[in-house]
Order: structure tokens, then C-alpha cells, then sequence
């Protein structure tokens, strides 16, 4: 079922590059590593910018970071795979609707969207944190710390 488009609508849809319409759908909302910013009028897109998400390697707030560039845009519709309970409170604040689900490219994702076949997500779908992966740290229990007496070290085989 096609969506009744009311004039223009200005979507952000979560990358994984700065590809644009060509890029895949970033699945984390708050730690994207872009924005493409679609214009959508009488069902066919217009025009597509990409915004580098600034707040991709903050430490915390990402998502409410994130919001609000998107909220600066103009946008009013975000297609995103998940959602973080502080972004979605703050897209929320700022009016902007959410649709989880998106994946594929970006252009896949907006033609499901007018189409009428991603979801509108009412709050959070993922826990505070969820896209932020393990740190780095190897620490030094169970070997993490690399030497101490393991391999041939710089002794040599002559």
C-alpha cells in the first residue's frame, strides 16, 4: 500500500559511508557513520545529501547528538534499523517519526518506506549503549597481555 504523500517529506536514513543513495542502511542510529538526507515529492526522490554523524565516536549522548542533527535538517521521518531509548526520546521531542527495520541501500529503504512496509517504532528498540561494540582492551589475565613466555620470543632457531 502506497503512503499518501502531503507535499514534501524530508527523510534521514542511517549509512554506513558517505555514499549516499548507493550506501548500505547503518542498523545503530545514534553511531551511523553518516546521514542521507532524502527528498521525497509525490512519491519520487528529488534530491539526497550526505551529513557526516559528527557524534559516531562520542563517548555518550550519541544518539540525542545525532537527533539533533538530523532535527536540524528539517527532516521529519528517520529509517534507521534500531533505535536507543535516548535517541528515540529525543527524535520524539523533536517531531521527527521513526521507522526501524530499514536495511539494503538507502534507495531500498526509502521505497519501503513509501510503500508502506517498515514499521514505526513507538520507543526504543534497543538497550542505551547497544551500537558502541567492545573496547579495545586486551588487559593482561588469560594471556591478554601477549608475551610472558609464549612462542619463541626473540630467541631464535639457528
Amino acid at each position: 500500500m502506497k503512503k499518501s504523500l502531503k507535499g514534501n517529506e524530508i527523510i534521514a536514513v542511517s549509512s554506513q559511508s558517505l555514499d549516499g543513495l548507493t550506501t548500505s542502511v547503518d542498523p545503530r542510529f545514534g553511531r551511523c557513520r553518516a546521514f542521507t538526507i532524502v527528498k521525497v515529492e509525490n512519491g519520487k526522490i528529488v534530491d539526497a545529501q550526505v551529513l557526516e554523524n559528527a557524534s559516531m565516536m562520542a563517548s555518550g549522548g550519541a544518539g540525542v547528538q545525532a537527533a539533533q542533527l538530523v532535527g536540524n535538517t528539517g527532516a521529519k521521518i528517520v529509517l534507521t534499523g534500531n533505535v536507543g531509548p535516548n535517541a528515540s526520546q529525543a527524535l520524539q521531542g523533536l517531531g521527527i517519526a521513526v521507522y526501524i527495520g530499514a536495511s539494503g541501500i538507502v534507495e531500498s529503504a526509502i521505497n519501503a518506506y513509501l510503500n508502506g512496509t517498515l514499521q514505526q517504532a513507538a520507543s526504543a528498540t534497543v538497550p542505551s549503549h547497544f551500537g558502541m561494540g567492545r573496547g579495545g582492551g586486551g588487559g593482561m589475565g588469560r594471556g591478554g597481555g601477549r608475551g610472558m613466555g609464549r612462542g619463541d620470543g626473540g630467541r631464535g632457531r639457528w
